[in-house]
């Protein structure tokens, strides 16, 4: 079955250490782990921030005052995903660090993550809605040749 055609801007913004990044998000494995999460064709934005950025969009859109790791504004589900995918750096990288996980490997899972809020997807409605969520975003990293996000 053929993968969803996917249009991608991928954008750091102002990063102490931007090659890290840059490092753990080649272009090529972006779309294809977007590609793998989508239901049909998509424009996406992925832009890498710092922790600055991230607080700013987060306070200013979800009323919340720190940080997150990934923000999703989705602007159009049907016939054509639109959305933005904010990832913050530096909170990925502390999540990273924390779960004992390579930087690459969370950070594709919050593009998969993201890219699931972008048509509809939410864990935050119910607790069945996030073990939906959860087993979609586990078999699709799986569908990636990655471990399960959620394993203990």
């Amino acid at each position: 079955m053929a993968r969803p055609a996917l249009t991608l801007s991928l954008q750091f913004g102002a990063l102490a250490d931007p090659a890290v990044h840059r490092a753990s998000l080649p272009r090529h494995r972006v779309i294809r782990a977007i590609r793998h999460a989508l239901s049909c064709d998509a424009e996406i934005t992925v832009r890498i921030v710092d922790e600055a950025e991230g607080l700013a969009l987060n306070r200013d859109y979800r009323h919340q005052d720190h940080a997150t790791n990934v923000l999703t504004f989705d602007y159009a589900v049907e016939p054509l995903v639109m959305a933005d995918l904010v990832l913050c750096a530096p909170v990925v990288v502390r999540e990273a660090k924390a779960l004992g996980k390579p930087l690459d490997q969370h950070y594709l899972h919050l593009l998969v993550h993201g890219t699931l809020h972008a048509q509809g997807w939410d864990h935050e409605t119910s607790e069945a809605d996030a073990r939906a969520m959860e087993a979609r975003e586990t078999a699709i990293l799986a569908g990636l040749g990655q471990p399960d996000p959620y394993a203990s």
